[in-house]
């Protein structure tokens, strides 16, 4: 099956331009100040009117009030929201239903147990995104976290591998986990929030070659 692709943290035209053109089947936009990713409501709203109708537009949030995931919502009219954060279980559910949108969870792993851990967003989000454990920021370290942790592992959910992951190793990644979907930021930058155009393309077309159609 044909892998998935999420360019996360683009914030340029440039860069959202060439993460379309290089076959990204989501493109994320960052909601959260203390990121070098980040991109004020109303230039966020003129990447999103940049995106055909064959890309889904991502929301990543960290901890927003109701109040703010409203305003974002209005504002950028993403087709996904991604919760990356202290989240509750009720809250997210509670969004999920108010905002009738598709919604993901972001997943720290650390070992088997927080895997086990995942199932409480069953039916709460429709998609976990397995990525290294938080350090100073939530997302977008450029680790990956132990990958036979997913050895044997039977989804119980519809997910989607982050962490670390860059032109070089996607395609293994691919082959270890049978990801069916993936997502990469920093690995794809120059510089701390600079994403760059020959890396997205040569990512988009390593997943390619490691799943072909």
């Amino acid at each position: 099956m044909k892998t998935q692709i999420k360019i996360c943290g683009l914030s340029t035209p440039e860069t959202m331009d060439a993460a379309i053109d290089a076959g990204a089947t989501h493109v994320g936009l960052v909601q959260y100040e203390k990121s070098p990713r980040h991109v004020p409501l109303e230039d966020a709203a003129k990447l999103r009117a940049r995106v055909p109708a064959t890309v889904k537009v991502v929301m990543v949030t960290v901890a927003m009030t109701g109040e703010e995931l409203a305003r974002a919502f209005v504002a950028i009219k993403p087709d996904i929201v991604q919760f990356h954060g202290s989240e509750t279980i009720d809250w997210m559910a509670a969004q999920r239903q108010n905002l009738k949108i598709e919604t993901w969870r972001a997943v720290g792993l650390r070992d088997h147990g927080s895997l086990e851990r995942s199932r409480r967003f069953v039916g709460v989000c429709d998609r976990v995104l397995f990525d290294a454990p938080a350090k100073s920021l939530p997302g977008g370290n450029g680790v990956s976290f132990q990958w036979d942790l997913l050895d044997g592992w039977t989804p119980f959910i519809p997910w989607g591998l982050a962490g670390g992951l860059n032109p070089d190793n996607v395609a293994d990644a691919i082959s270890r986990t049978g990801a069916p979907l993936v997502d990469a930021s920093s690995g794809l930058e120059s510089a701390p929030g600079v994403k760059d155009a020959g890396r997205i393309r040569a990512f988009c077309d390593a997943v390619r070659s490691a799943s072909p159609e």
